[in-house]
């Protein structure tokens, strides 16, 4: 049976084990006595999932965003360089703002 990393984290700590104990024990030694964040970590080494959750950004264009911060990280350099504190208030805000963007696309 195939598993996914959001499938064994939402599983019981005797539920992991059950798993753990229809493999081979060489794969997974000790799986008795750890507790669920290490056996869920040494179950996904041993099934070749990754450990980790991958989250995608959904409804708006995050290489378009990203490149918008950079060319405001380099108007920002500048506005730093000329001392000019209006400029730079402002493109911080705005950095912050799409940044903000991306986040709340995330899922």
């Amino acid at each position: 049976m195939e598993h996914t990393y959001d499938e064994l984290k939402k599983k019981t700590v005797a539920e992991l084990r059950e798993v753990a104990d229809g493999m081979d024990h060489e794969k997974v030694p000790g799986f008795k006595t750890l507790h669920k964040e290490d056996l869920v970590k040494l179950l996904c080494n041993a099934l070749g999932i990754e450990a980790h959750e991958h989250h995608t950004v959904v409804g708006v264009d995050k290489a378009k965003i990203k490149a918008k911060i950079q060319v405001l990280k380099v108007a920002r350099a500048a506005a730093i360089e000329a001392h000019d504190a209006k400029q730079l208030k402002w493109t911080r805000l705005n950095i912050k703002r799409l940044k903000h963007k991306i986040r709340q696309a995330t899922v």
